[in-house]
């Protein structure tokens, strides 16, 4: 006798999941940060990044690199793994303030020393709500996972401005995977959109070493962004704690959305979400 393939029902036959899924869509949806700092600064920030001289762009991109790459080695070190511990997103945005204040104050040469500081208190914020949504810390594609946040705050200078969206950056994140798993020596298995498996620990190296080398491209933008604003006479070190604080809320309700996203796709199956999803979010557009 053939087994039956059990197949997940449809999200929208349940109230709570398709309520969560509302909740992911507004707050992935939500104006873009580089739009939200624009607002403090009273300023578009294309304009003030432009002003910026290319050794400081490239300084702020190597930097940029750097304290992506530390903070997804240490990050989750010292967390504690249990899972669906509730988030504390109020401690980390303290803690984001108190360095902002810093990298406000001190320009580019301060710089070095706030944003590894920063964003290791980000990727801990990201985690910390991974957790909070049920996914295992110790899980390799839970660190993708928490990786891909960082993707969702600018754009790569190449994407057609007529398609953004959520989905749209998952889809960059997808075909870096992709690319690298061709790439790894032996060729790996992947598990569902971009998750790799069955890595080695030189293999694992390889992957972030060059992962977070394609994401810190986008997380690079709002990092440029941010410290122009910064820049700006009226802004000093009281805006770099706003600021920060703005950062971080910002990837914590990216973090909030994605977990979301992903915890029903394990339930429902990634493209019946995404179908969903795209039905809610062209309503709120």
């Amino acid at each position: 006798m053939n087994e039956l393939t059990v197949m997940p029902s449809d999200i929208r036959s349940h109230d709570q999941d398709m309520a969560d899924l509302q909740r992911a869509v507004a707050l992935l949806e939500a104006p873009t940060l580089t739009a939200k700092m624009a607002n403090l600064i009273g300023s578009p920030l294309e304009f003030v990044v432009r002003k910026l001289p290319s050794a400081v762009s490239s300084r702020i991109q190597s930097v940029t690199e750097a304290a992506l790459y530390k903070a997804a080695q240490t990050a989750l070190w010292s967390m504690d793994k249990q899972q669906g511990k509730s988030a504390s997103p109020r401690l980390h945005k303290l803690a984001a303030a108190a360095s902002g204040a810093l990298g406000g104050a001190g320009g580019l040469p301060a710089l070095a020393i706030e944003l590894p500081l920063s964003t290791t208190i980000i990727m801990r914020a990201v985690a910390d709500i991974a957790r909070s949504e049920g996914f295992d810390l110790n899980d390799f594609a839970t660190r993708q996972a928490c990786l891909e946040v960082f993707a969702l705050g600018g754009n790569s200078g190449k994407d057609d401005a007529s398609e953004t969206g959520y989905y749209l950056a998952r889809g960059f994140t997808t075909e870096v995977m992709r690319h690298l798993s061709a790439e790894l020596a032996g060729g790996v298995a992947t598990g569902g959109p971009g998750v790799l498996l069955g890595l080695g620990p030189k293999e694992a190296g390889q992957w972030l070493a060059k992962l977070v080398e394609k994401v810190a491209v986008r997380f690079g933008v709002v990092v440029s962004e941010k410290f122009a604003a910064q820049a700006v006479p009226v802004i000093g070190a009281v805006a770099g704690a706003t600021l920060n604080t703005i950062f971080i809320g910002y990837y914590q309700d990216m973090a909030r959305g994605h977990f979301i996203v992903k915890r029903l796709e394990r339930k429902y199956g990634f493209e019946s979400v995404r179908l969903v999803y795209g039905s809610l979010a062209g309503r709120i557009s």
